[in-house]
């Protein structure tokens, strides 16, 4: 019944009326005896100066209504407005026509480059993945190292395919500009399928990153869905569902896909500020209910190992005022296998990327998937960070004059790595005026080896800072 009640035109399904607007919370009251749509259905109409407004419903209230959010501006909705049953969930295009275009949460074009024509779509609201892991394809795509060429994140906190990494850190940190140069050198080195999703970012951020990928020749190899700042809640918390729609229907294909999400703490606020204007009661800690519960659905999104590709997830996650015990960040937490902390003290100092060591962690650092050689090398580099930490404070009182021979040793050469592990970007050379570089994993590990092991003691720590390949200093 309900099928063929969606194929027919707008005018001829059933209508309700619009009897309440609150913001971005629209109440649609069908008929008695008329059946209205499901959880997550999805409902058409339009405001007085033409404008079409699809709403998504979140609840069922009494006497035949529905409480739905709006996926965009409610402005000049009047009272009593018609409102058509449109599907049982949003739909949105799919296929390789999606390749270098840009779209909103309901998938229409948002790029002044036409309309899509997509052979098929796809609902953003999917059922959950299967955990169940496929022999045949252990190994295969899952658990292979994919390697970013950004020295500190290659050697510390390795990304594998099909795991989800978090990019964690307070304002002004560097996030994106990280997220962006990790976009660059995948799409530009590794040739993978690339989906990124704007989830509640500025507009300024989204038009540097379209333009960035025009001056790269990337864009034809990236899907981008926005749904930003200056849109409703229901856009910027559906558009996270969006591009994992988008990232999964290229995993069916065969493909093995990175998705990119900026930022997962504003789609998780639109979560919030949606359970305020439908009236639940916070949690203690002031955020929604159903934090976990949303949270644990979007993962589910792009969990688990598939007949396909794989999904391999790195997510910008925006800590309030650096507070790394932020009850929606703590959330995040068991979700994601890397957490790449940033520094603001990093930043200060001038080490780019700002990546804390010490704070940071991975559980895919392990010999049984990056190598014992690998391993190794990583281990001593975080026992010299370390011990770095422990003597910073006594450097900073007596200076590193009065350290004995052997720990002013240890000190030094924890600076050489400390500025060995920075790098000039390809996506930051505007800003830093120097020539971004790509350094393989193992160019890596040869220039840590070096420096531990103490071939490189002559040299000024400064002469690491800002380089790719250590070769160039020993000329």
């Amino acid at each position: 019944m309900k099928d063929d009640r969606e194929n027919r035109p707008a005018e001829q399904r059933p209508a309700g009326r619009v009897i309440t607007v609150q913001g971005s919370i629209v109440d649609v009251q069908f008929p008695e005896g008329e059946e209205g749509p499901d959880v997550y259905g999805v409902l058409e109409t339009r405001a007085e100066d033409g404008r079409t407004v699809i709403l998504e419903v979140a609840e069922h209230l009494a006497d035949h209504v529905v409480r739905c959010i709006a996926l965009g501006s409610t402005l000049n909705l009047p009272y009593q407005t018609p409102a058509f049953i449109r599907g049982s969930a949003v739909m949105i295009p799919v296929g390789d026509e999606l390749f270098g275009r840009i779209i909103n949460v309901v998938g229409q074009p948002i790029d002044q480059k036409g309309p899509i024509t997509a052979s098929a779509t796809v609902p953003i609201r999917q059922p959950g993945r299967s955990m169940r892991i496929n022999p045949d394809r252990v190994g295969a795509t899952e658990g292979a190292v994919l390697e970013t060429g950004i020295k500190i994140i290659d050697l510390l906190f390795p990304v594998v395919k099909g795991s989800k990494n978090g990019i964690l850190g307070g304002a002004a940190l560097g996030k994106s500009i990280l997220m962006l140069e990790l976009m660059h050198n995948v799409i530009e080195y590794q040739s993978s399928a690339c989906v990124f999703t704007g989830a509640g970012e500025r507009i300024r951020e989204g038009n540097e990153l379209y333009f960035e990928f025009i001056k790269q020749k990337l864009l034809d190899k990236v899907m981008l869905a926005f749904g930003q700042m200056d849109e409703s809640p229901g856009a910027r918390f559906e558009i996270a569902f969006t591009g994992a729609a988008l990232a999964r229907h290229l995993q069916q294909q065969g493909k093995d896909v990175l998705f990119f999400i900026d930022n997962v703490f504003r789609f998780l606020q639109a979560g919030a500020e949606i359970s305020t204007l439908l009236g639940r009661t916070p949690s203690e800690s002031g955020y929604q209910p159903t934090l976990a519960s949303e949270v644990g659905e979007f993962h589910e999104r792009i969990s688990g190992p598939d007949a396909g590709g794989s999904i391999t997830a790195l997510e910008t996650v925006y800590v309030p005022a650096d507070d790394l015990t932020d009850p929606a960040v703590v959330t995040l937490f068991s979700y994601l296998d890397s957490l790449i902390v940033l520094s603001r003290e990093r930043v200060q100092m001038g080490l780019y990327p700002a990546v804390d060591p010490l704070l940071s962690s991975c559980s895919n650092l392990d010999p049984a998937v990056v190598g014992k050689h690998h391993f190794a090398v990583a281990q001593e580099v975080q026992k010299l960070f370390a011990k770095q930490e422990e003597l910073k404070r006594v450097v900073m009182v007596i200076g590193t004059e009065e350290l004995s021979q052997s720990d002013r040793i240890l000190y030094e050469r924890a600076r050489r790595l400390q500025n060995f592990l920075t790098q000039p970007f390809f996506t930051a050379d505007i800003y830093s005026g120097r020539k971004g570089e790509y350094v393989p994993i193992k160019e890596t590990l040869i220039g840590c080896e070096k420096i531990i092991a103490g071939r490189l003691d002559t040299v000024p720590a400064e002469r690491f800072y800002m380089i790719g390949k250590i070769g160039p200093i020993q000329k």
